[in-house]
């Protein structure tokens, strides 16, 4: 398996997710990579925006046609990985450092036939920079404008090793990055306290009852 090859890069894009769909239709060969060096439409999970300034960020998205169920949290953690110790993976699709959301994954299937992986990574983004209600919960690695493309490298290599290695293994390293154990949460349905990950990749929260529960989709927000 080689991510990132053959790459198609654009200085300005829309979206690179939907560059990407295009690509999976017209037969695009697994590990096929598209990225941007400024994105105006993204879109992350429930139809929000994301919007990446110019070469201050990773926008990639990248066409497979191997993956499994885990797929989104893999990515995640491949991101975590490269972000460094401090970084948090946030069920079901972000990373955070420091309470902070520096990276956001959004995953397209159609059936088993392809799947895009969108991801988000703020490199060297400065939040100040962005405007006031996305600017407070932005994080950043930090890093300077120049690391864009090696951070890129990195992450590539190590989400390859994601997406291949065992599943309990993925899962035991979600387990330990695991931003919501402990914490209390809110869905739209409930609230109740993280408890961890499952073996199915859901999400198991501790209910006021005593009762547990486990989300295997939807948005879950931090509750203070």
């Amino acid at each position: 398996m080689t991510l990132g090859q053959p790459r198609e890069h654009h200085e300005t894009i829309g979206s690179t997710n939907e560059r990407a769909r295009e690509l999976a239709e017209e037969g695009a060969a697994h590990g096929t990579l598209v990225t941007a060096g400024e994105q105006t439409a993204g879109r992350g999970r429930q139809g929000r925006g994301w919007v990446t300034p110019p070469n201050v960020a990773i926008a990639a998205s990248l066409v497979l046609r191997s993956y499994d169920d885990l797929l989104p949290l893999r990515a995640g953690l491949a991101v975590a990985d490269v972000a460094g110790p401090a970084a948090r993976v946030k069920w079901p699709n972000d990373v955070w450092i420091e309470g902070r959301k520096v990276a956001g994954i959004l995953a397209e299937a159609r059936g088993q036939d392809w799947a895009v992986l969108g991801i988000g990574v703020n490199v060297a983004l400065d939040p100040a920079s962005l405007p006031p209600e996305v600017a407070e919960i932005a994080g950043t690695l930090g890093r300077d404008p120049e690391q864009v493309e090696p951070t890129l490298v990195e992450l590539l290599s190590t989400l390859e090793q994601r997406l291949t290695e065992g599943r309990d293994a993925t899962l035991a390293a979600l387990r330990d990055r695991d931003a919501l154990l402990g914490q209390h949460v809110r869905w739209q349905d409930g609230e109740g306290t993280g408890a961890g990950i499952d073996q199915t990749g859901a999400l198991l929260v501790n209910l006021p009852d005593g009762s547990t529960t486990a989300l295997s989709a939807g948005e879950v927000t931090l509750s203070n």
